[in-house]
């Protein structure tokens, strides 16, 4: 079955072009050439179809992409936990930052290739589908619950918002607590791409998680980063 992607995108040009590469790749595309028009089609789709997969440029005529990212994962779930995969503009760090942190799963800088693009498709939508583990018994640390079945987390009984690729990264660590994993080894667990020598996304993310999941973030009891190596998931907790 088709794979539903939305791509939120002013630049109709560029939509088209995009849209017709993804098209020839067995993906359904819908448009929406700004950020309320692509809100309205994710919450009703014309087709009654769920996206799957939402493009999202930054720069759009009515209300920007950070506050269509924010307004996303603000909705119901599952619309909320829709995967979300960023452009931005080449080379601005703090873009990229700022929208890893309001929950994006993914970002790629413009301009960019079809190629890779799809790629960072096909990724973002296999840790959608498969997860980055098998079995389905819980994860239960303390007060801290991990469901790899249904892919949800939750702390004393109360769900914890996360994305899908920050519920991968949680998992990779819990699976090997007590272990130290480096930030290369914690994206080769999720099979993600390759984490760039001056790409500190993933520290983004463990932020994300640790607001998430920690009673006090800025003093983490869960995640705990280790200096110069990268990051454990402590085997004692509350």
């Amino acid at each position: 079955m088709s794979q539903h992607l939305l791509i939120i995108e002013d630049d109709a040009r560029l939509a088209a072009m995009v849209a017709q590469y993804l098209e020839q790749s067995g993906f359904t595309v819908r448009h929406a050439g700004d950020g309320l028009g692509g809100l309205a089609e994710l919450g009703s789709p014309t087709d009654g179809t769920p996206v799957d997969l939402v493009i999202l440029d930054l720069m759009l005529p009515d209300i920007d992409g950070l506050e269509v990212c924010r307004r996303i994962r603000a909705l119901p779930p599952p619309l909320s936990q829709t995967p979300v995969l960023m452009l931005t503009a080449k080379g601005d760090a703090m873009d990229r930052i700022i929208g890893l942190e309001i929950g994006a799963d993914d970002y790629l800088p413009k301009p960019f290739e079809p190629r890779e693009l799809l790629a960072r498709i096909r990724a973002v939508l296999r840790r959608k589908v498969d997860g980055p583990v098998a079995g389905s018994q819980t994860l239960q640390f303390g007060t801290l619950a991990i469901d790899r079945d249904a892919r949800t987390v939750s702390v004393n009984g109360d769900a914890c918002e996360l994305t899908s690729y920050q519920f991968d990264l949680l998992v990779a660590l819990a699976e090997r607590a007590g272990r130290v994993l480096t930030r290369d080894q914690i994206m080769e667990a999720v099979r993600g791409r390759e984490l760039d020598a001056f790409d500190r996304s993933i520290d983004v993310h463990m932020g994300r998680i640790r607001a998430a999941i920690e009673a006090d973030p800025k003093n983490p009891k869960r995640i705990l980063t280790v200096r110069g190596v990268g990051y454990v998931f402590a085997r004692q907790q509350d």
